[in-house]
């Protein structure tokens, strides 16, 4: 590959296993021949994972990406602070740590965000940003993959209305609409909403919510490589609310959204119960499930392959992978941490850039 794409992976939480996992993902040399990795953060950050997980690997600290240099033993490393905090520890929440997360999250996504103003034409004034990616750099930076955040550290950090990427993500590129989907071999999972609570996640499910949902799906799709997506619906209540006996939400809202956007000239299917709609698409009949709430979603995709599972943001105007895990601190720092999920994040991040979901 002439041009391999650039891709910045952010560091996730300094106590958590992000640097860990990245590390490992590093030793891979399938992924080296397929992009340009880089991680956007701190040089310690990194070190410290590689120490904690035993790769020997040499760290090299960048100020923008023009001056970078990419190597097999090699991690390059935009760095943001040097600074290590000194009451830092693995598996320990800090205000410190989640600050530091945050900002590796909100400067790659600038850089996505620069590199696709670029590629289309544009010229904002982020002029900090074109700094980052240096004098002379041709080539756009193509993803960002994402290490897993705190949601208390970053809490702690002063980011309330923050509760995770997604949140940030809408944040920095101003959009009220996105959503998450969830990849594994077998499976997709797109969800109508996620930091809900299971009461308010019910209130959510409304024919107009579903009908902008299916929307955005359909068209990132279509920018992924997949023309017509056939996606299923799942329904809200057990046994499909079983004629409105157990809940009317099928009936009132669900069904309703359906039949509109088949009117519309989508392939979409439901509402069918949740309990027979994911062995439905594990077997090839749909591309996509629209899932109704958190653990409706992820309780299949990590029982049907947890460890090859990634998850994407879809709403916003560049590609964003992450790992489907968390930051596990109960087992950070102790070398046991496995690089599947951000090994297939980052595979997937430079699948969506070259079109080939």
């Amino acid at each position: 590959m002439p041009d391999k794409p650039l891709i910045a992976i952010t560091q996730g939480d300094p106590a958590g296993i992000g640097s860990e996992v990245i590390a490992k993902a590093f030793l891979d040399q399938g992924m080296h021949q397929i992009c340009k990795p880089f991680v956007v953060g701190s040089g310690w950050v990194m070190r410290s994972g590689c120490e904690a997980g035993g790769v020997d690997l040499k760290v090299c600290s960048y100020p923008n990406l023009s001056d970078m240099r990419w190597a097999d033993d090699q991690m390059s490393v935009l760095e943001l602070s040097e600074n290590k905090p000194k009451d830092f520890q693995f598996g320990q929440v800090s205000a410190a740590c989640g600050t530091m997360a945050v900002n590796a999250v909100e400067t790659a996504a600038r850089l996505c965000l620069t590199s696709s103003d670029q590629k289309n034409g544009e010229h904002p004034e982020r002029q900090s940003d074109l700094n980052l990616l240096g004098a002379g750099l041709l080539q756009q930076v193509a993803a960002m993959v994402t290490a897993p955040l705190n949601k208390e550290a970053i809490h702690m950090a002063g980011f309330t209305e923050d509760i995770g990427h997604q949140e940030i993500l809408a944040r920095l590129c101003r959009t009220s609409l996105t959503s998450t989907v969830l990849m594994t071999p077998g499976l997709r999972v797109m969800h109508l909403s996620t930091h809900k609570s299971l009461i308010e996640a019910a209130k959510y499910v409304t024919r107009d919510v579903i009908v902008s949902r299916i929307h955005l799906a359909v068209t990132t799709f279509r920018q992924w490589g997949l023309e017509q997506p056939r996606i299923a619906v799942a329904a809200l209540n057990p046994h499909g609310g079983e004629g409105g006996l157990i809940g009317r939400e099928e009936i009132e809202e669900i069904l309703p959204a359906v039949e509109h956007l088949r009117t519309e000239g989508f392939k979409v299917s439901g509402p069918i119960p949740a309990d027979s709609v994911f062995n439905r698409a594990i077997a090839g009949e749909f591309d996509l499930v629209l899932a109704l709430y958190h653990d409706q979603g992820h309780i299949a995709i990590k029982v049907h392959n947890f460890h090859e599972s990634v998850t994407a943001t879809l709403g916003i105007p560049f590609i964003r992978t992450s790992v489907d895990h968390g930051t596990a601190f109960d087992i950070a720092g102790s070398g046991c941490a496995k690089p599947d999920s951000m090994l297939a994040a980052i595979r997937m991040a430079v699948r969506l850039a070259n079109g080939q979901l």
